[in-house]
């Protein structure tokens, strides 16, 4: 395989595995700028630690596609059976190796020299198995003897979070992984328990940490703060007087991301709703005129109709689709009495504030793992949504 292609299968399996990461759970890498070029002959040996199938997705989802990692792993399981061998060649990039018989390092160097010489990082889980546990093995000299022998460095990578992810003989429980990348060290002044030290160095520094979304970490702040109060307050007046987006979209935009501050928003709204819809009827009622985008006739027809039975009609407004400020707007203009008015909206918009309120917490609980690092798409995912719903609310009542 020429080197332009071999990368172009290392960028399209980085892609994939990386795409399932961040669905699982997300990936952290840190370290490893140092595999971005060449190893001293073409390539490396990468000694990582094995605990779970989900290593090596890891690794290709961590690992510089320009280094187009290949993992060495036993010919006897990988390739004994038709699915496990389209995955070892498609998807993971295995090379086979013959294990549990006379020559096996043999064989083992044959397989590898090879990669190494075509620039490949060649990547080799020395304890030879998955551990059962957790900790780490004894680790074998097989990978340093291939590195010395093919004058190659050897680079110790820790891997986290993939037995808990996907234990052996366990089920797939998504969940933070990351990467550590140590620097590449000399197999001639290296031995396996140095290089066993170097890995298991790097797993003490802590659990695997999860990768968040700089947008969700901003907007987290702002929901928890009291500056989050204000805004939920102001979006709700500000809908009650003309503000086109519905104030429900401040928890679904905003306080959603911590999933604990939503009833908190949703009281703000709220208020902020009532308050809005009471000094509009006031300022309606003595002639100042308020813009009323995104409204129709027929919406201004409805809410006339409700309201023509006195402030109780204000309630309807919960399941009609119309915005609030239309019927804060006639409550002033036909002379509703303020503080009926007041309470009427608190009622109405406090039972459909508390149903959204409880959807959403909902939600973003069980989305909170995806949201975190996946907050844009979210964004761009709910907006779009609203966009359509609101055009199509508009053009159902025109």
């Amino acid at each position: 395989m020429s080197r332009r292609v071999s990368r172009i299968a290392s960028l399209a399996r980085r892609t994939l595995w990386r795409v399932v990461t961040a669905l699982t759970g997300g990936l952290r890498t840190t370290g490893g700028e140092h595999l971005e070029g060449p190893g001293t002959t073409g390539g490396r040996i990468v000694v990582a630690n094995h605990s779970s199938h989900g290593d090596t997705a890891a690794l290709l989802a961590a690992l510089p596609a320009g280094s187009r990692p290949v993992f060495a792993a036993a010919a006897d399981y990988w390739f004994d059976v038709g699915w496990r061998r389209l995955v070892a060649t498609g998807l993971a990039g295995i090379l086979p190796v013959r294990r549990g018989c006379d020559g096996a390092y043999e064989a083992m160097l044959d397989a590898v020299r090879p990669a190494l010489e075509r620039g490949h990082t060649v990547v080799v889980y020395p304890e030879g198995t998955r551990t059962e546990d957790g900790t780490v093995g004894e680790f074998r000299s097989g990978a340093l003897r291939l590195a010395r022998d093919c004058g190659v460095p050897v680079v110790p990578v820790a891997v986290l979070g993939t037995r808990e992810l996907l234990p052996k003989n366990g089920r797939l429980t998504p969940g933070p992984l990351e990467v550590r990348v140590g620097e590449p060290l000399d197999p001639a002044t290296t031995d396996t328990e140095a290089l066993r030290d170097a890995v298991v160095g790097m797993l003490d520094e802590g659990p695997a940490r999860p990768r968040t979304s700089r947008l969700w970490r901003a907007t987290a702040r702002l929901a928890a703060s009291r500056a989050g109060l204000v805004v939920a307050v102001g979006w709700g007046l500000a809908e009650a007087w003309s503000w086109p987006v519905m104030a429900e979209m401040a928890l679904v935009l905003l306080a959603a991301a911590v999933p604990a501050q939503v009833p908190r928003w949703a009281l703000g709204v709220v208020a902020g709703s009532v308050v809005g819809v009471v000094t509009h009827a006031w300022a309606a009622a003595h002639g100042v005129g308020v813009p009323l985008p995104w409204t129709t006739d027929r919406m201004v027809d409805a809410a006339a109709a409700d309201l023509a039975g006195g402030p109780t009609g204000v309630v309807a407004q919960a399941l009609s689709g119309i915005p609030v400020k239309v019927y804060a707007h006639l409550a002033g203009t036909t002379g509703v009495d303020l503080g009926a008015l007041a309470a009427w909206t608190t009622v109405g918009r406090g039972f459909r504030m508390a149903a959204v309120a409880l959807v959403v917490w909902w939600l973003a609980r069980v989305l909170h793992p995806w949201l975190r690092r996946l907050w844009g798409p979210y964004l761009v995912l709910v907006c779009s949504g609203f966009a359509l719903a609101l055009g199509a609310i508009v053009r159902g009542w025109s």
